[in-house]
This record gives C-alpha cells, sequence and structure tokens, in this order.
C-alpha cells in the first residue's frame, strides 16, 4: 500500500523484507490448526476483500486526520494500526440488513463500513450533519438497519447491552449472532463483569472480543492489570465458563479464523465466546493527544509494533499466495476513489445540510413529535 508520511505512524514507513514479515505470519498461523485450515482454504476473492476492507479502514481514518488538521473537525478516534482486529472478526459475520449484528467500539469505525455503511455517512457523523446517521446528534455513528449498534462512551455499558440482544436472537430462535468489542481498560468496569457473567449463563450467541491495545487513555495495561506481563487476558474465557481464545491483532488472518471458529459455535448453539486480541495502540486516545501517547509508551515499543503494521504484513502472505502486486494496486486505487467521494460528499452535506433546530425534538422517545406536527 502506497504510505502516506503525514497521516501514519513514522514506523510504518520503513521497509521491511517480504520474507520476514511472511515469515512472521506464517508462524503465527502454524500455532493452531484449525486455524490454519480455515486460511488455507480460503478462496481470492475472500483473501482480496479482506484487503479492501483494512485499505478502506486505514484510507479512512486518513480522510479524519486530514479533516482535523483542516480544522473541519476538532478530533477523531483512529484505528490506526489496529484495523486486523476490527476487520478480520467482522468478515467473519453474515454483514448486511437482516443478519448478524454488531456493536463496535469508537477505534473499529471499518466494522461500520464493512456492515455496508457508507463511508460518507462516518464522516457525516463526526461533522454532525443533518443527513447523518444520528442526524446532527451524535458523534457515536451506526445504523441499526445494517446492523451496526451506535457506541455507548461509556464502553463497558455495551457488553450488557450486546448481550441482551443476543439473547433476544436466541429467544426468537434466529442463529443469527452479535459481536462487540471491549478495551482493556473498560474491561475494569464491573457492568463488563456482569454482562459477561450474564451471557454466559444464558449461553448466549455473543462474540466478545477484549481489543488489548495496551493502554487505556492515557493509562499502560500494567497499570491498571495485574496479569500484565503474565498472560494478560488468556486465562479470561475460561474464567468466566465461556470458549475463548488470544489472536493476533495485527494479522487479520488470525483474527478472521478465529472469529471464525467462534461464529460457528454460536450459531450452533453452544454459547458465547470471549476473544483476546493482542495489538497497540499507535497514536494517542484521539488527534488530539498524539503527544501524550508518545510520552506514555518508549520509541522501542512503537518500532516493534511498527514492524508488523497489519497492511504490510497482509499484503506480504498475499504474495506467498502468487496474488500480484497489480491487483492489490487496482484495489487501493478503487479504495482511494470511493474515499475521496464520500469526503466530498460529506462537504457537501457540510455546507447545505446542517441539522435546524426542530430537528432536536424529532425520534428522540418513541412517539415524541415536533412541535407544529399531527396538530401541536
Amino acid at each position: 500500500m502506497h504510505r502516506h508520511a503525514p497521516y501514519e505512524p513514522p514506523e510504518f514507513l520503513a521497509e521491511r523484507s517480504i520474507q520476514d514479515a511472511a515469515r512472521d505470519v506464517q508462524s503465527v498461523l502454524e500455532r493452531d490448526a484449525e486455524r490454519a485450515a480455515i486460511i488455507d482454504g480460503l478462496e481470492l476473492n475472500t483473501l482480496l476483500d479482506l484487503y479492501r476492507g483494512l485499505v478502506r479502514n486505514r484510507l479512512t481514518d486518513i480522510a479524519l486526520k486530514r479533516m482535523v488538521r483542516q480544522g473541519v473537525i476538532s478530533k477523531a478516534w483512529l484505528g490506526t494500526g489496529e484495523e486486523a482486529t476490527t476487520i478480520g472478526p467482522v468478515h467473519a459475520l453474515r454483514r448486511g440488513a437482516g443478519h448478524d449484528l454488531v456493536a463496535p467500539m469508537i477505534r473499529n469505525g471499518g466494522a461500520c463500513h464493512e456492515m455496508g455503511m457508507p463511508v460518507a455517512d462516518i464522516l457525516r457523523a463526526y461533522m454532525g450533519t443533518g443527513d447523518s446517521p444520528s442526524r446532527g446528534r451524535d458523534g457515536h455513528y451506526g445504523d441499526f438497519a445494517i446492523g451496526v449498534l451506535p457506541p455507548i462512551s461509556h464502553v463497558g455499558d455495551i457488553v450488557p447491552v450486546v448481550t441482551g440482544l443476543a439473547l433476544a436472537l436466541k429467544l426468537r430462535g434466529s442463529d443469527g449472532v452479535v459481536m462487540t468489542w471491549v478495551g482493556d481498560g473498560s474491561t475494569k468496569a464491573g457492568v463488563t463483569h456482569e454482562g459477561f457473567n450474564f451471557a454466559a449463563v444464558q449461553r448466549v450467541p455473543a462474540i466478545f472480543i477484549i481489543q488489548n491495545n495496551q493502554v487505556a487513555l492515557g493509562t499502560r495495561l500494567d497499570q491498571h492489570h495485574l496479569a500484565a506481563g503474565h498472560g494478560n487476558f488468556r486465562d479470561w474465557p475460561r474464567a468466566y465458563g465461556m470458549w475463548g481464545g488470544v489472536f493476533d491483532g495485527n494479522n487479520v488472518l488470525d483474527a478472521y479464523a478465529l472469529a471464525t471458529l467462534a461464529v460457528r459455535r454460536c450459531r450452533h448453539g453452544e454459547g458465547p465466546a470471549l476473544l483476546v486480541a493482542e495489538t497497540f495502540r499507535m497514536g494517542g486516545h484521539a488527534t488530539h493527544d498524539e503527544a501524550e501517547a508518545r510520552r506514555t509508551f518508549p520509541a522501542a515499543l512503537f518500532e516493534e509494533w511498527g514492524r508488523r503494521e497489519p497492511i504490510a504484513l497482509f499484503e506480504a502472505y498475499l504474495t506467498t499466495r502468487d496474488v500480484p502486486r497489480d491487483t492489490l494496486a487496482a484495489i487501493e486505487r478503487e479504495v482511494e476513489q470511493e474515499v475521496e467521494h464520500a469526503e466530498q460528499e460529506a462537504l457537501e452535506s457540510r455546507e447545505h445540510h446542517m441539522p435546524d433546530g426542530a430537528q432536536a425534538l424529532r425520534d428522540v422517545y418513541a412517539g415524541a413529535t415536533a412541535p407544529g406536527e399531527n396538530g401541536a
């Protein structure tokens, strides 16, 4: 993938041999025969769709960062360097209206566009336009019509909500699955533990992914998690009585494979799954505190994770599958055009479709009407 030096972490720009990167990917796959079998059986179209999702996620983040620097929006929450943790699992679902459900955190914006939300709607949400998904009310974006539940600012609270949605699917006799991501910091919320426990007891078809990116806001993992350095969250699935496992959060194939196994179990009524993604946040909590992020961790840690950048790793693997570079370049151009068009659409909405005051009273409560409607 073409590098965008002003908008990507500098560690991503360093060249790395294809052989080393491919070996890194392969070493992960060789640890688990079930996952390796899933990956070996992937068709070319699926592999390229995963690549397209990773690139779309990265370029959308770049568009948001550019808008921040241009003063169009004040800040953005990015998933740069963590894309595989989102893209791999969501591609293991049945995507689109009437199928599975996802409840992404703000750093999992890739789940939204991979479920079918236009990138323009993501950008509109940040701008608060009247034609954004929330019609200007909230920058937390989603669209329940395509199976995307908007995030909750108190991110641990999403766990019992997802558990409730999954219980509803179970009671209806559906084989649908609900997936969410929980940051390492959010695992310390009491409501998270209550939700995990209830999900396990009720054996609901939910997949919880602990996105361990080593930091909660500006608090390092070792400052809030005593197991840091001794397995991290590896024992949590067993502690809650759930099936689960750990995957490399920078390897989209490992993420896809473990999520696929979890989805299969959920569809067969075998209860929830608790997966752990080991990754690293390559920037600040949001675009306003990039400097703080660099003070929080040593430079060597950024360099270590930068060498394991998800898109570069996947490109290396695709090379071993004899996927031509021209094919990947064509996908990148296609997604670049998609995101550029989305930016233009969103900026036009900012000029012509900002919400009016009356719109704030619509759709707040069921059955509520704005002044002047229905004779009010």
